[in-house]
């Protein structure tokens, strides 16, 4: 079950990811809390930014290293609205992030349980916590909306 901490701060990633969404990105919002506090926030930019490591997750994490001077970002939770890839989930683990909390599932390169399972790996030097579903639906309905409109179905 959620908790309305969790649902605060993944309405505020789904804000995020209608930006991107708004900015012809595919539409992910993460947010960085610490001490309930925001730390850092970013949505999807590989196309405008010309990189493909502009993810949201990745943006979000940038944004709190250079708020807080620090790339070690401990005792942080991540609130994205789709589970991250590999790469972001690598880039957590670097980062020493505490907590995810992600929205939707992607089967095809979940990093955190749905494909692969790196955010949890004895073999890595770093583990986080791990919650999955929060507000799952409209993170997902999202994501789905804008594909049917790329592909024309809409």
């Amino acid at each position: 079950m959620s908790s309305d901490i969790d649902i605060k701060w993944m309405n505020r990633a789904l804000e995020l990811a209608r930006k991107a969404e708004a900015e012809g990105e595919v539409p992910v919002g993460a947010v960085l809390v610490r001490d309930g506090e925001l730390i850092g926030e970013g949505w999807n930019r590989p196309i405008a930014a010309h990189d493909p490591t502009a993810h949201a997750e990745i943006q979000a994490m940038r944004d709190a290293a250079q708020r807080i001077g620090n790339y070690r970002l401990l005792d942080t939770t991540l609130y994205v609205t789709l589970e991250p890839c590999p790469m972001c989930a690598g880039a957590m683990v670097h980062a020493r992030v505490g907590r995810l909390v992600f929205g939707a599932t992607d089967p095809r390169t979940g990093a955190a349980g749905s494909v692969f399972d790196l955010l949890q790996s004895d073999a890595l030097n770093h583990q986080l916590a791990v919650d999955d579903g929060v507000l799952a639906e409209a993170c997902g309905d999202l994501l789905r909306s804008f594909f049917q409109r790329k592909r024309g179905k809409a």
